[in-house]
C-alpha cells in the first residue's frame, strides 16, 4: 500500500482480505504484493504441523508462537540480512514462559539444560564472530541461537544448529549454481529451519542417532 491510509480490521483478515480486494488496496487501488498472502498461508501451515505433532496440548501453543517468530525472522533476514532484536526477545519471553509452565506441570524446575542451551552454540558463534570480524555470521545469528537455546535446551539447540548448517550449505550451493545467487548468505532462514525441526522432532532424531551408535 502506497497511500498511507490506516487499515481497518476488515483489511487485515489473513488471505481473505487479499482475495476479497482482488490484490489491491481498498483506498488507493495500488496492487498489493503476493508475498502477504503467501506468508499468511505459510504461517497457517506451520501451525497445522505443530498441531499435528503435539495435538491438544500447551506445547502446541508454544510451538505455534515460535514458528510464527521464526517465519518473521526468515523473511526479514532473507531480504535485509538483519534479524530484528524484538524477534529474539520474543523467543526469550516465550522460552521463559515455557520453562515456567513445564515446571508447574512436572513440579520440577530443571533450568540447567536450558541455560546450557542458551550459551553453548551461541557462545561458539560469538567466538567465530569475534575471530572473523563478522564475515559470514552476524550478531543477530548469535542472539537467535541464544534465544532458541533457551527454548530448546541442550542438546536440542546443537541439533538445530547442525540441521541449519547442512540445510544452508545444500540450498545455498544450489542457489549459487542454478540461480546464480551471490556468495553472501543470510543464515537466519536456515537456522530457523533447524530450530523448527529440532523443536518438532529433536528427541526422536537424537534417539535414532544414539541407537545407530548403540548407546540406546
Amino acid at each position: 500500500m502506497t497511500c498511507g491510509h490506516k487499515l481497518g480490521w476488515a483489511d487485515l483478515v489473513p488471505v481473505f482480505s487479499f482475495l476479497f480486494l482482488r490484490g489491491r488496496c481498498r483506498y488507493c487501488k495500488a496492487e498489493l504484493s503476493l508475498q502477504y498472502p503467501l506468508i499468511e498461508v505459510t504461517n497457517a501451515l506451520l501451525w497445522l504441523i505443530c498441531y499435528y505433532r503435539f495435538g491438544d496440548s500447551v506445547r502446541t501453543v508454544f510451538a505455534c508462537g515460535l514458528a510464527s517468530i521464526l517465519l518473521v525472522i526468515s523473511v526479514i533476514d532473507e531480504r535485509t540480512q538483519i534479524i530484528p532484536l524484538g524477534c529474539n526477545i520474543g523467543i526469550v519471553l516465550l522460552a521463559t514462559l515455557k520453562i515456567i509452565v513445564e515446571g508447574i506441570q512436572t513440579s520440577s524446575f530443571e533450568v540447567v539444560p536450558y541455560l546450557i542451551g542458551g550459551i553453548s552454540v551461541s557462545g561458539f558463534l560469538l567466538l567465530v564472530l569475534m575471530v572473523t570480524g563478522g564475515e559470514g555470521i552476524g550478531g543477530g545469528d548469535v542472539k537467535l541461537m541464544a534465544a532458541a537455546g533457551l527454548f530448546l535446551g541442550f542438546p536440542g539447540i546443537l541439533l538445530a544448529f547442525l540441521i541449519g548448517c547442512v540445510a544452508g550449505t545444500i540450498l545455498h550451493v544450489f542457489r549459487m549454481v542454478v540461480m546464480h545467487a551471490g556468495r553472501r548468505l543470510a543464515l537466519g532462514p536456515y537456522l530457523s529451519f533447524g530450530i523448527f525441526v529440532a523443536m518438532l522432532y529433536g528427541g526422536d532424531l537424537l534417539n535414532w542417532y544414539l541407537g545407530l551408535l548403540g548407546i540406546r
